[in-house]
């Protein structure tokens, strides 16, 4: 197949693409490189740095393609709160333009990444697709649940085949965010540079870590779907944040302090997907657990780190 991948220069994208690659498949990136790296595209794809607001270079690139990979967008919770604008014209306004483009050049297949941000404080764990989605917290999550709609509203309008995956807390090697917001990296960067862990709640929020190789698979598996498919990306285990990180030092052989910051606007207690109708619809389940996964994480940053 002939897959786009918006936002294919960024941590998940590449591993993406270079899966996608691996089984035959043409890949195309788009991505304007405001956050990705172009040393994460694999050779073997074609690149073209474009923004998604720039509608009319969408339109040249899409005619021919069989299925659009959306994942670009603007994700550091944080500054979502101080630049709201900002995130609603990037992530909202850019994922209506790349639909609109997508419609007049015919192409009508898109897998779109989303969170389990969506859910809000969820109602129950584990949290299942049918559960309503909460309250939101940060103007981050507002993007992430009208993206989605808009996607589904291009379903019933122009039979668009939508896939929605929503990702919950995804890891691993090339993860070099700037700034970096997500707790294993930021854990590990600190503990090999020796230094205290910036640690929020006293580490007592549970979540559902997802090894970016397992979660990349999940992009190859509803390439030949038809219709509106929603999914949890998950393990369906839930780790406490102090337990995570006493794995770390297990794994480095030594312990360093806490940077205790208190709590944190936006934070759930509890995030733990359940995985059941992907695994039953797609055949997809996790393949590396917890100590591999941080194992090969620490291994990467060991090498990447200045020394």
């Amino acid at each position: 197949m002939r897959i786009v991948v918006t936002g294919g220069a960024g941590f998940i994208g590449s591993h993406v693409n270079r899966l996608q690659l691996d089984q035959g498949h043409t890949v195309t990136v788009i991505d304007n490189l405001s956050k990705g790296h172009k040393e994460n595209i694999d050779q073997r794809a074609t690149f073209v740095q474009a923004d998604l607001l720039d509608q009319p270079k969408l339109e040249d690139v899409l005619p021919g393609t069989d299925a659009v990979i959306h994942m670009a967008s603007l994700i550091e919770v944080g500054e979502s709160v101080k630049k709201p604008v900002e995130f609603a014209q990037n992530n909202i306004i850019g994922t209506v333009k790349l639909l609109e483009a997508m419609k007049k050049s015919g192409v009508k297949k898109i897998i779109f990444s989303s969170s389990a941000c969506v859910y809000g404080k969820p109602v129950k764990l584990p949290i299942t697709e049918d559960d309503p989605l909460g309250e939101q917290e940060n103007p981050y999550g507002i993007t992430k649940v009208t993206m989605e709609e808009f996607c589904m509203l291009y379903h019933r309008l122009f039979n668009f085949d939508v896939v929605i995956l929503r990702y919950f807390n995804p890891y691993g090697p090339g993860e070099l965010h700037d700034p970096e917001t997500h707790a294993i990296p930021n854990f590990i960067k600190a503990v090999l540079a020796k230094k205290p862990i910036p640690l929020f709640w006293k580490g007592e929020q549970t979540r559902d870590f997802i090894y970016i190789e397992d979660l990349a698979k999940a992009h190859i598996l509803p390439l030949n779907l038809t219709g509106l498919h929603i999914y949890n990306v998950g393990t369906a285990t839930g780790v406490k944040i102090a337990d995570l990180v006493k794995k770390i030092f297990q794994l480095v052989g030594y312990e360093v302090p806490f940077d205790d910051k208190g709590e944190r606007q936006g934070d759930v207690p509890e995030l733990v997907a359940s995985a059941e109708k992907i695994k039953n619809q797609l055949g997809w389940r996790a393949e590396f657990d917890l100590d591999e996964g941080l194992k090969k994480t620490i291994d990467f940053f060991r090498r990447h780190l200045p020394s």
